[in-house]
């Protein structure tokens, strides 16, 4: 994995514009509420942080971290958000390297546990990760995990 680098957003936060772009371009939420997130992690008015895989300038694969990722159990906080990794860096390990370097930040700012909402199976629990429950999701089921 020597051509990639992982990154928090606060180690690069000129990548604020470019990273809130890049996330609404894969899943359509506003890039005006990345920014939010994005500001509030960088202003340290929260410790829910964005973090990067970058092949040099480029992002290649990012996720955050946010109170709740558009699901019905408000009670299970936070959440990793917005997992995605460009076709061509799948396979590579970079997913679950950025999601082991999610946990060990969360861990070491005392924020533990942490869930995430996916149809995935069998991914997540490589890493970790356990079935938790199912939530509701713009009114469908959806899977969710945590990580203890």
């Amino acid at each position: 994995m020597q051509q990639y680098h992982f990154i928090t957003l606060r180690e690069k936060p000129e990548m604020k514009e470019t990273a809130a772009a890049w996330f609404n371009s894969k899943w359509g939420v506003p890039k005006e509420a990345y920014i939010e997130c994005m500001d509030s992690y960088l202003k340290r008015d929260t410790e829910y942080g964005w973090y990067l895989c970058l092949e040099g300038d480029k992002i290649v694969a990012g996720m955050g971290v946010i109170e709740n990722d558009f699901h019905d159990r408000t009670d299970l906080t936070p959440n990793v958000c917005a997992v995605y990794t460009e076709a061509e860096h799948r396979c590579k390990g970079i997913a679950g390297r950025l999601l082991n370097m999610v946990v060990d930040d969360c861990r070491t700012k005392g924020i533990s546990p942490l869930y995430l909402v996916t149809d995935h199976t069998g991914f997540y629990e490589r890493y970790g990760w356990e079935f938790f429950c199912m939530v509701q999701e713009n009114d469908e089921p959806v899977r969710m995990y945590i990580h203890r």
